[in-house]
């Protein structure tokens, strides 16, 4: 059974920002299927057969909690049809899609000839124009992820950064101002390159170009590092952070892990990124088919699955805060584990974690705590009502004078 403990406790937080967000912890969650729908897209483009693997896969994606999945099948008109089977089960699995696919000639896949800048910039606004019933309110665009592995090459050994950021800006400002014209509300600024690429080219006009997001695809071998990355990017850049992809283990990188170790690895980054409230979206890489996989090649889930699920699927605590006078109080701090969500008119949700401390606080009141303990709900309704501290003997000396006159009918 849920319990809910009552407390005192202290302010150490930052205020949660989007109301869309208040019942998870980060504003996208996304679980990636590259090895699937990019490499598999030519073998597999003419085999319906398939339909019931990718039906299976994005299945056990939604059952996590995302609210996205990340699909990179290329743009290509040849592979069109292969991209609209993987955007039909998300669509039915209640997903949206995060697309992380590009013109196969940025970088040479399936034999495509090479494309410039210009010609990836007007394809784009084609394609986008050309396929408005892909796209629903609430996706996520990616035109160019890790740009660097084509086109003009990577800006570290060019020395084009200038160029580089400069292309990125303007594809960013052409695909937004696309989707605005076929009526879509999609996310388009999540340019995702390698963490030392970004290093390089995201300053901090180029963040605010980019619509204040940094996006990045890390990998590295602690989840403690992961953290202290990222909030380097975020102290350099002055902007939030998306992972576009980050997972583990990588061998070269953290070398052999057992899904235990792995599973292990997960829950220790989630616990920790969950504290960073400037971090607004989040895509593990990948579900199948690689060594940070989620699930075996039969699709039966390894332990990480479970783990992730509990992030992306937390507690969430909501009810009203009142006075003793059973009034609701406004502008009363829900604290959380580092982040905190301001309740205008009393009513309050916010996503909390099995053994999470959250404190209500409100000036002139005695603080309460809730202490998240137990596993049969999810959904955790509790009320509280908030004391008045005891006023001074000045202000209760005043509170009488006051009372007296108006007793004599004076004010």
């Amino acid at each position: 059974m849920m319990k809910v403990i009552l407390g005192i406790g202290v302010l150490y937080a930052l205020t949660i920002q989007s109301v869309s967000a208040q019942e998870r912890f980060f504003q996208v969650q996304s679980i990636d299927t590259m090895k699937y729908s990019r490499d598999t897209a030519r073998e597999k483009l003419n085999d319906s057969s398939f339909d019931q693997e990718i039906e299976i896969q994005v299945k056990n994606i939604a059952a996590t909690g995302a609210t996205h999945v990340a699909i990179a099948t290329p743009y290509d008109e040849e592979f069109l049809p292969f991209l609209k089977r993987w955007v039909a089960a998300a669509r039915f699995n209640h997903l949206k899609v995060w697309f992380r696919g590009n013109w196969s000639g940025w970088e040479g896949w399936f034999d495509y000839p090479p494309i410039d800048a210009a010609t990836h910039l007007e394809k784009t606004k084609t394609f986008i124009l050309s396929n408005r019933s892909l796209f629903e309110d609430g996706d996520v665009f990616t035109a160019c992820p890790e740009c660097e592995n084509g086109g003009p090459g990577d800006p570290r050994k060019t020395q084009k950064i200038a160029d580089f950021r400069a292309f990125l800006v303007a594809e960013n400002t052409v695909v937004n101002n696309t989707f605005q014209i076929i009526d879509k509300k999609v996310t388009t600024h999540y340019y995702s390159m390698n963490g030392d690429v970004a290093r390089v080219v995201m300053d901090k006009q180029t963040t605010i170009d980019l619509g204040g997001v940094i996006t990045i695809d890390h990998y590295v071998a602690t989840p403690d590092l992961l953290i202290t990355d990222i909030k380097n990017y975020i102290s350099h850049t002055q902007g939030t952070v998306a992972l576009g992809e980050f997972g583990a283990p990588i061998p070269d990188i953290n070398g052999p892990l057992s899904e235990k170790e792995q599973a292990l690895w997960i829950d220790s980054a989630l616990n920790k990124l969950v504290q960073i409230p400037q971090l607004v979206a989040i895509n593990y890489w990948t579900n199948k088919g690689s060594s940070t996989a989620l699930w075996n090649d039969d699709n039966t889930p390894r332990q990480g699955v479970a783990v992730l699920t509990t992030y992306f699927k937390p507690y969430t605590l909501s009810g009203v805060v009142r006075g003793k006078d059973g009034n609701a109080l406004s502008d009363v701090l829900a604290i959380g584990k580092e982040r905190s969500y301001i309740s205008k008119d009393g009513t309050y949700v916010l996503p909390v974690l099995e053994g999470e401390t959250i404190t209500f606080q409100k000036q002139s009141y005695i603080s309460k705590s809730v202490t998240i303990t137990g596993n049969n709900t999810k959904n955790i309704h509790q009320n509280i009502v908030l004391e008045m501290k005891s006023p001074s003997l000045f202000h209760q000396i005043l509170f009488q004078v006051l009372h007296f006159f108006k007793s004599l009918h004076i004010w």
